[in-house]
Formats: structure tokens, sequence, C-alpha cells
């Protein structure tokens, strides 16, 4: 099973379908074929064969769509770049990769002209610009700077001779954020992730009527993993070029979206904007949550909103991602509301395409009494081979088959997983454990909290001490005092902040996730040099 036959199957069954909605653009699946077989054509013209690389850098875009496809067509290996790097990381992920190729939006010609001298291998750079008398870009062959739109009208449209490319070929190389130190390339086959679209379409029923809408960034799995199951039935694309949350709504309800899949501070953002109310959702049959821990009371807020079905979703790069979903057991859904709210907020049970365990420092699996804490391991189809050019790293986290997450769990009789928080993320105050996750949740219950983080803190007396960090609704005011209070009325008092922090925002990771090791860094850093 490769990648390419997910269009394949899409151009033979729906080829006047509408594929593409990027801003005023339209496209059907013939239109787009034909836009992925000239860019296919293009870099197998510049001399990209197997397994070269081909890097994107690039906001939500047709283009984005368009390289995910033409790339691993011919047999060559995708690398995303998230284009919140500074450029010295960008220079890295390039050099590491050994990319020959870069797709990129003029928007960062900024971010690429200082690192030239770093990224002598790339050899030719395609921007994509609605500027087409801009003179640094060109059609000719020689250059190494050249418009995207304009090398595509040069170009073949025929289909391509099939590539001599199975299943265990490397797709993609996404590379992580490097929050423990240097970003690790993770390689996916065309097997991992083309059995995790195939998963996808049958846990949540994805079919040629549904349309969805591509907001969180697609260099990022928690959306670009749509790319392949939404094109494999038939279902239309409309995309986002970044996340505003009155544009998203405002496109929910003109395109008629049916299903996405945003990360939690996504959701938070859209189901307090104040004109939430002012736009018809009727269309939505679902959302999903990923790519971080989400509140139950956020969870309440988006089905009261947007009176959809929900579903929390949790994976890694590492698996494709998809790890667990909190759809309902058909006995489930004849629960009260309330109790079938609180399944829907767990992280959910098994994927249908991996096994997983959750598992102690013995190795064995833990009581499902949802108060035992062990590790998230798994295996399956979808999961990573391993880190690119990285062996011994691959060997730390792939033991005997299986991928120790590094989250922490427990886990219910009906075999849904809650994610209590990552191992490095745990607080450890006067010898107990205290989960991020779980204070947070109850911070996210006050009425005056738009947002918050909540870290260890260095502390004399205790070792580490709760520190929530707490974003304010616009218009609303709240103490510290008042907020701790707040949470010991909830909560055991040791597992409530000793204090808290007001800011303006808080600080984002490049796939809109809150980023909490920035946060802690901060408070640590003036510890050690008192100390030291």
């Amino acid at each position: 099973m490769i990648l390419a036959e997910t269009l394949t199957k899409a151009l033979k069954l729906f080829p006047e379908k509408q594929a593409i909605v990027c801003g005023g653009k339209h496209w059907t699946y013939q239109e787009f074929c034909n836009r992925i077989n000239r860019l296919s054509h293009c870099l197998k013209g510049f001399g990209i064969k197997k397994d070269d690389k081909v890097a994107i850098l690039h906001p939500n875009c047709h283009t984005f769509l368009e390289a995910y496809y033409a790339t691993p067509q011919i047999g060559a290996i995708s690398v995303p770049i998230n284009h919140r790097l500074s450029p010295r990381e960008i220079a890295f992920i390039l050099q590491d990769s050994e990319s020959k190729i870069l797709i990129a939006d003029l928007m960062f010609k900024n971010q690429i002209d200082p690192i030239r001298k770093e990224i002598r291998g790339i050899e030719k750079i395609l921007w994509t610009s609605e500027d087409k008398d801009n003179p640094s870009l060109s059609a000719s062959k020689d250059s190494i700077d050249l418009n995207y739109e304009e090398v595509l009208q040069q170009a073949d449209f025929n289909a391509l001779s099939e590539p001599s490319i199975n299943g265990e070929d490397i797709a993609q190389i996404y590379y992580t954020s490097g929050t423990t130190g240097r970003p690790k390339g993770v390689m996916l086959s065309h097997k991992n992730v083309a059995t995790h679209a195939l998963g996808t379409i049958a846990e949540i029923h994805l079919t040629d009527c549904d349309v969805w809408i591509h907001v969180a960034p697609l260099f990022h799995l928690a959306d670009a993993w749509a790319t392949w199951a939404v094109t494999w039935v038939g279902g239309t694309h409309v995309l986002v070029r970044e996340f505003d949350a009155k544009v998203v709504l405002e496109t929910i309800q003109r395109e008629k979206v049916t299903l996405t899949n945003l990360i939690p501070t996504m959701l938070n953002l859209m189901v307090n904007h104040p004109d939430v109310g002012k736009f018809d959702y009727s269309s939505l049959r679902v959302l999903l949550s990923g790519g971080a821990p989400i509140a139950p009371e956020v969870v309440r807020k988006i089905v009261e909103t947007f009176k959809c079905d929900y579903i929390q979703t949790y994976g890694m790069t590492e698996t494709s991602p998809y790890l667990t979903l909190s759809i309902l057991k058909e006995h489930l859904k004849k629960l009260s509301n309330e109790d079938q709210l609180r399944f829907k907020s767990k992280t959910g049970r098994e994927f249908i395409g991996v096994a997983l365990k959750v598992v102690n420092e013995q190795g064995k699996e833990i009581k499902k009494d949802e108060k035992e804490v062990g590790e998230i391991i798994v295996k399956g189809d979808i999961v990573t081979k391993g880190y690119w050019k990285l062996p011994e790293e691959t060997k730390k986290s792939i033991k005997e088959g299986w991928l120790y997450t590094g989250d922490m769990a427990v886990i219910d009789e009906e075999g849904y997983v809650t994610i209590v928080d990552r191992k490095k993320d745990m607080i450890l105050t006067g010898g107990e454990n205290v989960y991020s996750t779980e204070v947070e949740n109850v911070l996210y219950m006050h009425p005056a909290i738009l947002e918050c983080a909540v870290v260890g803190v260095p502390d004399q007396k205790w070792g580490e001490a709760v520190k929530g960090i707490v974003v304010l609704k616009p218009g609303q005011k709240a103490t510290a005092q008042e907020i701790i209070q707040f949470c010991k009325e909830r909560m055991t008092h040791y597992k409530a902040p000793k204090s808290i922090d007001f800011i303006g925002a808080l600080p984002r990771t490049g796939s809109g996730k809150i980023h909490k090791k920035g946060l802690r860094d901060k408070y640590w850093e003036g510890y050690e040099k008192k100390v030291h």
C-alpha cells in the first residue's frame, strides 16, 4: 500500500467532484491531480530520484497538499518544516535531512536568505507567490530561485509511470520540536501513513460527503493525516492559511464543513470568541481535538456551542499519529449525558491500527482502576521505524517492538485511558506526585480563566511547588488567592497551586500547543544560577 493509491482511487471515482477550496481557488480532483502530476514532473526534471528529500516551508495552502502527493508519487521523501522555527533551526533540518529541493512561501524569504551558505545541499527553491513581477524569481531551470506556478505551467500534466516503491519505503520525515535536545527526524513509511489513513476512515466513518477544514498546521500530523484519508474517500479539503478563531467559524458556515481535528488551544479560543453565537454550525457532525490534553470544562463548552459529536484524540508523530479515540462504545451511549461527556473527555480507547498497554516501571500492565499510573506503550503498523540517522535514539524509544511514549496515564475497566502527564512534566512536591493536567482541568473550571498552564517550580521546603500560570478572559478579574482557594475546594490541598502568575498570553509551540517547557525553564534557570 503506497500513498499515491489514495489519490488514484479519488480520481477514478470522483474526477469532477470538488477537491480543494483554498482562498478564492477551487479545483476538482481531476484538476488537483493534474497539478500534482506537473509538480512530480518538475521534481524529476530537477533530478530528484527515489529517497531524495523535498522540504516544504509553507502555511496551510493547496501547495502543501500538492507537495505531500507529488513527492512520494516519484518515490522521494517529504520533509515538512515548522515555519515558526528560527533560520538556524530551519538550516539544521535542511542539512540533517539532506534535502535537495525546498518548496517555500515567499513570506519566508527573510528566513532563508541569511542561511543560504549553510544550506548548500538545496539545489532549487520553488517560491510560491502572487507577485509574478518579482525579479528574484524565474522559470529558468538554470536558476536556483524559481516561481512555483510558472514552473508548473511549463510541466507535463500526464500521469507518471509507477515508481518501484513499496509500503516499507519512507514517505515522510517529520522533525520533532526538539524540546529535550536536538530535533529528531521521525521516519514514516508509506505503510505507516496509509494504514493510519485507512484506520481513520473506519473509525470516524469518513465518506465523500465530508468536508474537512485544515486549520491546525499541515507541517504537524494533528492535521496532516487527513490529507490522505479525506482524499481516499473523495472528500473536500478546505484550507485556512493561519488560525484565526473568527475566520474559522465563518468558514465552517460558508463551506458547510462537516469535521476537523483542532488543537485544544484553538477550540478554547473559538468557544470563547465573542462572535461564536453568530454563525451556523449545523453542517458539523463531529469535532476532534488532539495534540495536547483538553480540560473537561472546555469539552462541555464545545458540545454546547457546536451541538455536534466530540472525539478526543491522542497520538504522536512517531505513530502517524492516532493512538486513541474517545469514541463511545454502543452501550456507553445509553448513559446520561453527563456520564457520556465524562467518557468523551478521556484520552480514549486504543485506535484500530494499534496495540496499546499501560505499564508500570517493571513492565507489567497496571490495574484498570483509574488510580494506578503507568506509561503508555504501543506497537503496530502505524508506528515509526525510528529516527533518521539516530539508531541509538531509536533503541531508547523502541524496545522489543514496543514504542515507549513517555506519556503517563490511568486506565478504566472499559479500556479508556486518561493521560495525567508527560513524564518530564510531572511535579514532585514534598514526596507526592502531582500531575499538571489534573490541576489545569480544575483551573479551566474557573469562570474568569481563559487559558492556563501548570508547572513545577523550585521550592526550598518542598523541592518543587505547583505554580499556575493564568490568562484571564477579557474584562474578567481574579486574585491569586481566590484562584488557589477555588482549587483547594475541588482537589487535595497539596495538589492545588501554591502560587499564581498572571500573563497576557501563553507561549506556543509551532503546532499551537502551550509551550510548558519554556515556562518551566524560565523559573528553573534563575534558581540554578543562584545555586551555582
